[in-house]
This record gives structure tokens, C-alpha cells and sequence, in this order.
């Protein structure tokens, strides 16, 4: 029988100072999760340069496969055995620019996903993933969205294929958004009786005030828990599996 999973959406204000800084901030959230029990955290979309999409002209806001500043986040990963799902520009090998999300897990690897459904400025920097990851997590599936991907059931119906029983959304939603938020992230969950999961980017970002709403859908599309403000904040839920696509 697959056992509960604790896991923490962080709603998360980037920090002006570029990867460096963020990572630092990460490791710190990261640490708070640990006090409570996750196995698994969730970050926001590009959460470690924040959505300043203007500053990718610089090559040190791109990550890549042998980035030697994702040590210390290996290394919190490792002493406490949490898999954190963090958000940044990526370059491939081949130089392909991605909007990523990359699941650092506690051996050290590292499991890329590529937001599938971009829009606006964005396609100006990054190339389209064709699909998105899907984690396995003690006996969990765990499948990975980058904001506007949340907007096209087909995407999270793939991962619901797939097994998933969370879909977990690492986002951008501006406060004019609010309510798009409420419906994508309730009727994903309920569309396919999984739980769903949204990191928001907080504070004053470049598209306006954050809409906040971090938190936990239940497979019914009710909220479970939810930030309380639009600032930094972490939360933590223990999801039972039975109740995930009932």
C-alpha cells in the first residue's frame, strides 16, 4: 500500500541578484520544508532568476547539465533526502534554449522538464518541450507543468495517461489572473481525479503584482490549503494516496 506523501508548494518572491542568490534562498526553503516532514518541494516557474525575461542576454542567467552552482542545492537534496523541483532558463548540450523545470533529486541526478505550451515574450528566448516529466516518488507519479501549460487539458490528460496521481504547476500568475488560476488548477485536479499542486511566483514580478494562491487541489477541485499572501511562503500538506483518481 503506497503511504502518504508530504510535500511543499513554495511561493516564492525571486531575488534581484541572479542564480547565485536564489540558489542560496532555495537551500534556506528548502531547509524549512525538511522541518516539516517533505519529501518532495515545488518552486515556481524560473523562480531561480525570476521572470525576467530582458536579462537572458546574459549567458550566467542559463543553467546547464554540468552547472557547478547546482552543488549546494545537490547537496541539500542529499543530507535530507528531498527531491526539489526548481525553475530556471536551460541550455541543452546542443544549445537548445528551454524553460525548465529540474527535479534535483538526493542521489545527485537531476530530471529535466521543458514547459510545452509558451506564450508572449517567451517564444522570443525559448524552444517548446514536446512533453513534459513525470517523477516517481515512493510509490507516487508525480507529473511536472510550467505555468501555460496548465491552460491546455490535453497536457495535464497526458499525464493523467501516464499515472499521475499530482500534477504539479510551478507558474507565473499575475494578480489580474487570479480566477484563470482557481479554474485551471481546480478543474485539472478534477478532470482527472488527481490532486494538483501550484508554486507561484510572488511579490511585484514583470508582469504585475503576483496573484499569490499557492497551494493544494484535491481531486474533487476544492482547495485543500492555500498561501496566505503574495510574499515568500512555504506549504506543506500530507496527501493521502488512496483518495488520488477515485
Amino acid at each position: 500500500m503506497t503511504t502518504p506523501l508530504t510535500l511543499s508548494a513554495v511561493q516564492y518572491e525571486a531575488l534581484d541578484g541572479g542564480i547565485a542568490a536564489n540558489l542560496a534562498e532555495h537551500v534556506r526553503l528548502i531547509e524549512d520544508a525538511d522541518d516539516h516532514g517533505s519529501r518532495l518541494v515545488i518552486f515556481p516557474e524560473l523562480s531561480l532568476t525570476g521572470y525576467a525575461l530582458q536579462r537572458l542576454s546574459d549567458p550566467d542567467q542559463w543553467l546547464t547539465a554540468a552547472d557547478s552552482r547546482l552543488g549546494g542545492l545537490r547537496e541539500i537534496c542529499r543530507r535530507t533526502g528531498i527531491t526539489a523541483v526548481v525553475g530556471a532558463p536551460y541550455k541543452e548540450p546542443d544549445g537548445t534554449p528551454r524553460l525548465a523545470s529540474l527535479a534535483v533529486h538526493p542521489s545527485g541526478s537531476v530530471d529535466l522538464s521543458f514547459k510545452v505550451w509558451l506564450h508572449g515574450a517567451e517564444t522570443e528566448w525559448f524552444t517548446a518541450g514536446e512533453r513534459s516529466a513525470v517523477l516517481a516518488l515512493d510509490g507516487w507519479r508525480v507529473a511536472l507543468a510550467i505555468c501555460y501549460d496548465a491552460a491546455h487539458p490535453a497536457h495535464a490528460g497526458a499525464a493523467a495517461e501516464e499515472g499521475a496521481d499530482i500534477y504539479a504547476v510551478s507558474a507565473l500568475y499575475a494578480a489580474a489572473e487570479g480566477r484563470r488560476l482557481d479554474l485551471h488548477l481546480g478543474a485539472r485536479a478534477m478532470d482527472h481525479r488527481m490532486y494538483s499542486v501550484l508554486a507561484n511566483l510572488g511579490g511585484n514580478t514583470p508582469l504585475g503584482p503576483s496573484a499569490g494562491k499557492s497551494g493544494f487541489w484535491g481531486p474533487d477541485g476544492f482547495v485543500l490549503r492555500q498561501a496566505a499572501g503574495t510574499g515568500t511562503e512555504v506549504l506543506t500538506a500530507t496527501l493521502p494516496h488512496r483518495a488520488a483518481r477515485i
